[in-house]
């Protein structure tokens, strides 16, 4: 299974929201059980509930944090290196969907009644969601290879 599908499945199949979609869908490779991506992803959708970065894009951003990031201090070159992945990854994703902002992609304020009536209304959250999910999936996995290849070479 792809890991487009596998956030998917999370996402639409599981009910899980889209930060934890897109984590969980990189377990293994960030040697996270399922319920620790889950917890970790649960506080960062719809835009960490104030309609901010999507919460597929956050995901991704831990998932790079966990695989790519600083871990000792003092370490400029692996800090340096892990905000030029993020950097990467949400730049791709913007170029991909227009944005990286969660209320700019669903043209609404997820932070009023109004803006989540016309989420639902709409059906953004079952039928566009899912496809944020999947573009950060595809853009991450794609940056994930390409970084782990280099440190092959």
């Amino acid at each position: 299974m792809s890991k487009e599908e596998l956030g998917y499945e999370y996402f639409s199949e599981k009910g899980m929201m889209c930060s934890q979609a897109v984590l969980a869908a990189f377990r293994k490779e960030c040697k996270l059980t399922e319920k620790d991506a889950l917890m970790l992803g649960s506080c960062f959708a719809t835009g960490m509930n104030r309609g901010n970065v999507c919460g597929a894009c956050t995901g991704a951003l831990m998932a790079i944090g966990i695989m790519f990031g600083q871990q000792k201090m003092g370490d400029q070159e692996t800090r340096i290196n892990a905000r030029s992945i993020a950097d990467r990854f949400l730049k791709e994703f913007e170029e991909a969907n227009g944005s990286c902002i969660c209320n700019e992609l669903l043209k609404a304020d997820v932070t009023t009644p109004e803006g989540v009536k016309y989420c639902k209304d709409n059906n953004l959250f079952k039928d566009f969601c899912p496809l944020m999910v999947m573009s950060a999936c595809e853009i991450l996995d794609k940056i994930i290879k390409e970084e782990l290849s280099k440190k092959e070479n």
